[in-house]
């Protein structure tokens, strides 16, 4: 901000929650609030957060099988931020079609490594583009230098992808293989 950007329309916010590890019994803890809160309260903090900081995307906001709060999670702030599945949809066929069908996100994390095969990646991507979605390609911890991967999101046509801050070798090979392809497109 100091250096004159403007959070929202320079700077967007996005925030990876990985709910499932900090919710017990349907019930949610964090150290920002004393006692646990239900799917509902949980719900209208993220509606706070939202409205403070114009979040570009939330990131497994809740539960992991909690399919309905994720659908009233995007009807109540999914037309102003991405809600993104990742661990509610695991790049999975049947998650993903339960999903659109409950409208429990607007996009999905696709790890092509985790669904088996490449065949069945394009397939769920197609399912969620099908749906309205974005897609955003993401990486995997314990990643090599192959760079693959931003050929697929490329190739998958792609929102955006997760790699990782630049700052290590195996995400920096993936950014660099995305500019090269760029400039490649671009001549």
């Amino acid at each position: 901000l100091q250096a004159g950007y403007q959070p929202a329309r320079d700077v967007f916010y996005g925030l990876d929650l990985a709910a499932s590890t900090f919710c017990r019994g349907g019930m949610y803890t964090i150290k920002d609030r004393a006692g646990s809160m239900s799917a509902r309260e949980i719900i209208e903090y993220y509606k706070e957060l939202n409205s403070k900081f114009h979040l570009l995307m939330i990131e497994d906001p809740l539960n992991q099988d909690d399919f309905e709060g994720w659908s009233k999670l995007t009807r109540e702030i999914g037309q102003e931020s991405v809600i993104v599945g990742d661990d509610l949809l695991t790049t999975n066929k049947d998650r993903v079609k339960k999903a659109i069908e409950m409208k429990s996100a607007t996009a999905i994390l696709v790890k092509p490594n985790q669904i088996g095969t490449i065949s069945e990646t394009v397939e769920v991507t197609q399912m969620a583009k099908g749906a309205g979605w974005k897609v955003i390609v993401s990486h995997r911890s314990g990643e090599t230098n192959d760079d693959f991967i931003a050929d697929f999101a490329v190739g998958l046509g792609a929102d955006y992808t997760k790699f990782g801050a630049p700052a290590r070798g195996e995400r920096v090979a993936k950014y660099n293989r995305l500019l090269q392809i760029e400039q490649d497109l671009l001549t």
